[in-house]
């Protein structure tokens, strides 16, 4: 099986970084599901992720969808978008174009609360990528099971980490990455709902990345 369908969306890292800190974005560490990969302009999934960390529980709503489709050298390629929300947090969204044969990522957008849209530099994913992929041999399949979600039931493939114990389960029913339900220690992923018309959430002109600029934004924020 193909170890780059999830590796691929560490494309989104400026988008990562701050989703991080809320659900873990155990997301970006997953098994090797690239015959799951489904993309279909305007569906998507929407997730609820619980998380216990440090003694509070919190809840953050996780959409995926594709949003556009592209030709990148004139290979088919398409627009998988982010957008997640906090109990007590605006939405962050971010989306990467990514061709579908070889799941490489050739762009990367991101957009912060009360921000413009930019474009992440294509290098700055390099060692977040090469990093999952060390992680993808502590998976493997356990078999099929049926199992029920809020958002139906469904026949999935079972994931295990050796090294953590996390278990995924997945499904070819479900765009555009076939994930149904995630379960580490401290948190809990589920399929909330199909979403059949997942519009596209950055739009306007786009910038060019700037950390120095992001940097001082942050300082600028900070409670004195």
């Amino acid at each position: 099986m193909r170890r780059m369908a999830w590796a691929v969306l560490i494309a989104l890292v400026g988008f990562a970084s701050t989703a991080n800190a809320q659900m873990g974005m155990d997301l970006f560490r997953r098994p090797a599901i690239g015959k799951v990969f489904h993309p279909v302009v305007g569906k998507g999934a929407e997730y609820i992720s619980t998380s216990t960390r440090g003694g509070d529980t919190k809840t953050t709503t996780l959409e995926m969808g594709i949003v556009g489709k592209d030709m990148v050298d004139g290979k088919e390629a398409y627009w998988m978008q982010f957008a997640t929300t906090g109990e007590k947090e605006q939405m962050q969204t971010g989306k990467a174009l990514i061709t579908t044969d070889d799941f490489q990522f050739h762009r990367m957008i991101f957009m912060m609360p009360g921000q413009g849209a930019m474009e992440m530099p294509i290098g700055m994913a390099g060692k977040g990528r090469d990093s999952m992929n060390n992680n993808m041999n502590d998976w493997h399949s356990v078999g099929s099971e049926t199992i029920t979600v809020p958002a139906g039931t469904f026949s999935c493939e079972h994931w295990k980490n050796d090294k953590d114990g996390a278990e995924v389960w997945t499904s070819d029913k479900v765009t555009p990455i076939g994930m149904v339900k995630e379960v580490r220690k401290d948190q809990t992923m589920v399929l909330e709902k199909i979403l059949d018309n997942v519009p596209d959430r950055i739009t306007g002109p786009v910038k060019q990345f700037d950390m120095q600029q992001m940097m001082q934004q942050r300082r600028q924020q900070q409670p004195q």
